[in-house]
Parts: structure tokens; sequence; C-alpha cells
């Protein structure tokens, strides 16, 4: 093989090869030696094998990755794409080649493998398509259906979508385009940051692919061949985010069990049979646990598939179960034959071509080439069905639920000086039920607004704006409290109007001199989340204090008890993160009066103004990332600026923890007029091994929000021996 391995200043790898094949090697090889603990951590997940070495606690996720199918789904889309686009099979096989190749030197050089007894293991063709699918898996949010259930069940049918928002279990992103009739240079620009739970190692990987055929640079995913999300290829250049679609459903089944052992479930047909077998997963420290996976013509049980009735008799025994239905299992499709042509495309045409095919995550994409195409689109599998499946658990056996054989037509729109896409309500509207609040899109959209001279460095200030739109309505409520509700919130940038706080009279409250001084600094704060302010600080205490009692008031007190879902899903089924995202709802609309909002805003500011005075936003507001094995040293971490509904998004759950598990994993900018103007950043550095110089590296520059240099000339590169 002809394989050069080069490096930038910053570690990323650049990768040139003699053909796209040996390039997919390459790049899998280069990914194993810096990112074999990752790697090996992500198929076992895939594979639902990683309480094997990393103990209970990974029990319940690899109880859901089994009983969803994960593997299983993987290897069906990899049969298919073995027979429906062999080049591309071809060329995924090349990447896990270099996987296998790579792995026992990156393992050798990462301590966690010494740590857990583990040892790499092999690498399977369909395992990338495995990595993605458990990437991804969780991204449609469908246990929020399940959220939505228990809300109509326990507080009533007319609140069921009372919590819609963009809540603590699902990711967003950023994006933008400006158009080159409004750059300083004539051509346009893409940019943006993804939005995820922030892992160490991070989840995007930066890398260069170069060959005869192509030479692109890229945010990659560790584990899967080529730059589905984030590239450039000279000509042209995409972005994506999640579009918020809706293209997961939950079925309540009935199932029962036959004296042979057999499985049915009922369904329009009446009974039929369901596949079942049963699988053990392994559990470091502890006994192993088998499992029952059971799959129905809707799809996986991923929620009751044990059978507390196995002894009884045929005609008594059943119980009811809860499948998933999601595009890859049922078509064996995954839309990897999109990855090789992103890398080939030279045009907007060529690109939104490619994405014809694409499946999952449903995106918005954003593409600019260099002639002055621009692309503005929704890419993926929406299956068409009745708007309940996008709400609810719906019935197994009513028709009325199944899915139509064409998946939904997706929407498209003409981009005129500048476009924006930040997971709201926009171009995806039809597609979806939750999105993000406007607060992001609008922002980004005001300030590209206000210039007509964009270059690289200006649009890299959007990402570290901190302006927080969604205070608004939590200012107005303080100001009713003891005060003229419409002048005072205006000191603090927001009217009674804006918050939706319509004619509400100022309260005459007493509040002592404390909660006063507390009301009076909220009140003149410019908004701004910045890490450094001790107001921003301030706002966040209160804030916390008032979701505390809110989730605290009886009318919610029928949410309290624990849902009956297993452990995997609890991020979407607790109280009190669902009221820390719907704040701004619950302030003005909902079961608890408006009386009562107005004394929980009152004993707030009593309860903040007696204790210390908060420090600075971002001695509380710190990162905390997932890591498969946590460092002990949990003090590492630094404080952050930014909020949930700030462009610099850094996502805590207000009233009970300000640390960040959530932020950009990922920043980039793309020049269209000149490759090497562009930059872009991850929240660590371009290896995964403790103690290399490129371990952490980027993280100041990424606390800061600057970018590093994207680098593509070789002569500037340092080629790597060996």
């Amino acid at each position: 093989m002809s394989i050069e391995v080069y490096r930038d200043a910053w570690g990323v790898p650049h990768l040139r090869a003699a053909d796209p094949d040996e390039l997919s090697f390459a790049q899998g090889r280069a990914t194993a030696r810096d990112r074999a603990w990752q790697l090996e951590v992500e198929r076992h997940r895939a594979q639902g094998t990683t309480a094997a070495f990393l103990g209970p606690a990974e029990l319940a996720w690899d109880t859901f990755a089994r009983r969803s199918r994960l593997a299983d789904t993987a290897r069906r889309c990899f049969e298919r794409l073995e027979r429906e686009d062999p080049r591309t099979a071809a060329w995924v096989r090349a990447y896990v080649d270099g996987v296998n190749d790579g792995l026992a030197e990156g393992a050798g050089r990462a301590p966690e493998f010494t740590e857990t007894g583990l040892a790499p293991g092999r690498w399977e063709p369909w395992t990338p398509l495995a990595v993605w699918l458990t990437t991804h898996i969780l991204f449609a949010g469908f246990p929020t259906k399940l959220w939505r259930e228990e809300v109509a069940r326990r507080l009533g049918e007319e609140w069921t979508e009372l919590f819609s928002t963009d809540g603590p279990g699902t990711s967003g992103s950023n994006g933008w385009l400006v158009a080159g009739g409004r750059t300083a240079s004539g051509a346009a620009l893409v940019a943006g940051d993804p939005h995820r739970f922030i892992e160490a190692p991070g989840v995007y990987q930066q890398i260069r692919l170069a060959c005869p055929e192509y030479d692109v640079v890229g945010i990659a995913v560790p584990g899967v061949p080529g730059l589905a999300h984030f590239g450039h290829t000279g000509p042209v250049a995409w972005a994506i985010t999640n579009a918020m679609a809706d293209y997961q459903d939950l079925y309540r089944e009935r199932l029962r069990r036959l004296p042979d052992g057999g499985i049915e479930a009922y369904g329009p047909e009446g009974w039929r049979p369901a596949a079942a077998h049963t699988e053990t997963v392994e559990v470091s420290g502890g006994e192993a646990v088998v499992i029952e996976v059971i799959e129905t013509d809707r799809g996986p049980v991923i929620i009751g598939a044990d059978d507390e009735h196995r002894d009884e008799p045929a005609e008594t025994a059943g119980w009811e179960a809860v499948s998933l239905r999601h595009p890859p299992r049922v078509t064996g499709e995954l839309g990897f034959e999109v990855l090789p042509a992103l890398l080939r495309a030279r045009t907007v045409a060529e690109v939104d071509t490619a994405l014809d095919g694409w499946v999952e995550p449903v995106n918005v994409v954003l593409a600019a080439d260099t002639r002055g195409g621009l692309l503005h689109r929704v890419a993926g599998h929406v299956p068409v069905r009745n708007r309940a499946n996008s709400l609810r658990i719906v019935s197994a056996w009513d028709p009325a639920h199944a899915w139509e054989a064409s998946p939904a037509p997706l929407p498209r729109a003409e981009v005129t000086g500048h476009a924006v896409m930040a997971n709201a309500r926009g171009l995806a509207a039809p597609l979806g039920v939750e999105f993000a609040p406007p607060h992001r899109a609008e922002r980004i959209d005001a300030l590209l607004g206000a210039s007509a001279e964009w270059t690289p460095e200006t649009v890299t200030a959007v990402h570290r704006d901190t302006d927080n739109p969604s205070a608004a309505r939590l200012l107005a409520a303080v100001a009713r409290v003891g005060g003229t509700t419409t002048d005072e919130a205006e000191a603090g940038g927001t009217t009674a109007d804006e918050a939706g706080a319509g004619a509400v009279p100022a309260l005459s409250l007493a509040l002592s001199p404390a909660a006063s001084a507390v009301r009076e600094r909220l009140l003149a704060w410019d908004r701004r989340m910045d890490a450094e302010s001790t107001d921003a600080g301030l706002y966040a205490a209160v804030r916390g204090a008032v979701v505390r009692r809110l989730a605290a008031h009886e009318a919610f007190a029928a949410l309290r008890e624990p849902a009956p879902y297993p452990e995997v899903f609890r991020p979407w089924l607790a109280l009190g993160p669902r009221v820390a995202y719907a704040l701004e709802t619950l302030l003005v609309a909902g079961p608890v009066p408006a009386g009562d909002v107005d004394r929980i805003v009152r004993e707030a500011l009593d309860e903040v103004g007696a204790g210390e005075a908060p420090a600075a936003w971002g001695v509380t507001h710190r990162l905390a990332p997932w890591q498969a094995l946590p460092d002990p040293d949990d003090a590492q971490w630094p404080g952050l600026g930014g909020d949930h509904d700030c462009v610099l998004s850094t996502s805590s759950v207000p009233g009970w923890t300000d640390r960040s598990a959530r932020a950009s994993a990922a920043r980039y900018v793309w020049d269209l007029a000149d490759r090497e103007r562009s930059g872009w950043i991850v929240p660590f550095g371009a290896s995964g091994v403790p103690g290399d110089p490129h371990h952490r590296d980027q993280l100041p520059l990424w606390l800061r929000g600057e970018l590093a240099p994207v680098t593509t000339d070789w002569q500037y590169l340092t080629k790597e021996q060996g």
C-alpha cells in the first residue's frame, strides 16, 4: 500500500493514499491508533457487552442494545449494502481492515485496557454501521413518547404536550450559511457547532482524507468511515443539524406464550408468531443476566419483554409490552452509500443528489460551493403514518397506525443572504412534534443580519455569543413581584409582552431587603451568561430555586412517582429536568395557578437573598464530560460560559446541577474562498490517549471559543514515520 500519514501542529491526521479503498484503510488504522479505547467501548456498546468489563452500571444499556437488535440491524443493513452497492461495501470493509490493523498498537498505548483487563477485539464489516446506529438510536427522542404517555395518564390528556421543548435528552446543533454576497471575499461561509453530550475522548474527530479522486477535510465520527456530517472538499462544503424529525414509533403490544414456549403478538391480522430467543449478558463483578429478546411484526420489544406469566396456561397467559419501529430495522438501509459520494462531491448539486439516499438520523443540511451554489434541505427517512404515532405509544393491533409504503417528502428552501439551522420549528416543522425554542435560531439570524462583510474570523465570534433570550419570562415574573412590570422588565432588556406575561398586574408583595436587592440586580442584568458574570450566577440561582419549587407544586404530584420503564430512559422521564426545560411555558401556562407562580418567584428571591452571594456563573457551571472510566480528579474540569438556549449552548439541569454535560462537541467555519482560512475545534484533542501531547491540547481554545487553523499545504505538515 502507498499510504502516507501526516500530522499538523494539533496532531490532526492528514492521510494520503493511492485510491479511496486504501484511504479508507488508512482512516481506520489512524483512528485505531489514536482512539483504540474509544473504538472498543463503542463496539461493545453496539453489541451490548459493556457490562462485561465496565460493571453493573452498564447493564441497563446492554439490555436495551440487545433487545433493540442494534447489532443485528447493522448486519442486515450491511448485507443489503453488499447486494446493492458492493463498491461502498468494499470501502467500508477497507476501513474495518484498517481498524483491525491498528487496534493492537493503539491498545498498547491506552492504559484503560490494562485497567479493565479488556483485550482489543476484532471488528466485523458491519461494526461501523452498528456504531452509527448506537450513536443515533436515541437522537429522535422516542422516549419522549413515554413521557407524554405518563403526562396524559397521570396529569390529564389536555397536558400531553405541556412540556414540549428541546430537553436534556436530545441533541441539537447550530449551523449557518452566509452567501457570497454578504461576505468580504465574495465566497460563501458555512459554520456551526453540533451540541451533544460531551464525551472524553470526544465524539468527533478532525481528519483529512486525500487521494487522486478527492481531498477532503472534515469532522468524522470515530468508528465510521468518511465524513458524514461536516466536510470541505475545496469546491464544496456541507454541514448538518438535527432536524428534530419524528421517525421512530412505539407500539403497545399484546403478547402471549404458547405451550411449546413460542410467543405470539396480537396485530391487525390477529395473533401472529413473534421471534424470540434468550441472550446472556455478562457482568463484571456480578452475576450474568439472562434476558429474553422478542420481535413482533412491528419491531423489537424494548419494554416489557420479561414475562411474569411464564408458567401459566396458554389460554390465560398474556402481557403487554412496547416495541420500537424505526426505518433501518424496517428497510435494511442506513444510507452508508452516501458517505463516499459526499467525499467525491464537487458541487452543491452533487451533495444534494448524494443526500437523497440518506436515512438516519434525519438532518437539516446546509451546503455551498465555489460556483455560487447554495443548498438548504432536509435529508433522511421519515415514515408517513397517523399523527398519533408521533405523540404517544399506539396500539399494535390498530391498522390505522401502520406505515405507508413511501417515506415523507423532504422540505427544502432557497437561501437568500444567509440561512440558519438550530433545531427550531422551521424548515423541518412538518416532520416533527417537538423542536428547540426559537432563541438560538433567532439570535444567530439577528447577528448575521448585522453585517454584509463576514469573514471566517468574524463569523467565529457568533459561536461565542452568550445572550440568553430564554431568561425573558423569568425576568418578567421577577419584575411583577413588588414592582412595575413593564418599566422594570425593560431595564433588564425584557418587557412583559416579550415574555408572554401579557397584562398581568404588578404585585405589591413585601420582599425582604436582600430579596429586593436580588430583584434589582436581575432587572439590571444584561442577560449574558458569561462565565465571569456574577449576575449570571445570580440568575441561575434564582432560576434553580424557581424550578425546584415548581416541580414540588402539588399540581405535579402525580408525575413525581417513577415511571415504570427501564433505567436507560430515565433522562427523558424525570420530572425535575422536564420542568427545568419547560420553564418558559410553565411560568405562563399549565396547571400551576398564576398566583402560585408569583408566590414561587417571590420565595425564590427570598431564598437566594438569604443565602450566600452566588459566585460567578463559571464557578458552578463546569464541564462534566462522560467517560467510560470516570476520572477521579473531577476538579480538573473548567468553568463554562453560555447556557442551554444561548448560541454558546452549554446545558445543565437548572434546579439540580449547574454542571454541563452537553455542549459544542465541535465547532467549524468552512471558507469557500480559501480552505486554509477555515477553522475547526473539538473540546479535547486529536488523541484519545492520556499523556499524549494532543490529548487535551485544544481544550483552552475551545473554552475561549477560538478555532484551530485548517492546514492543507503538505509542506507545513509533519510526516509520520512507520
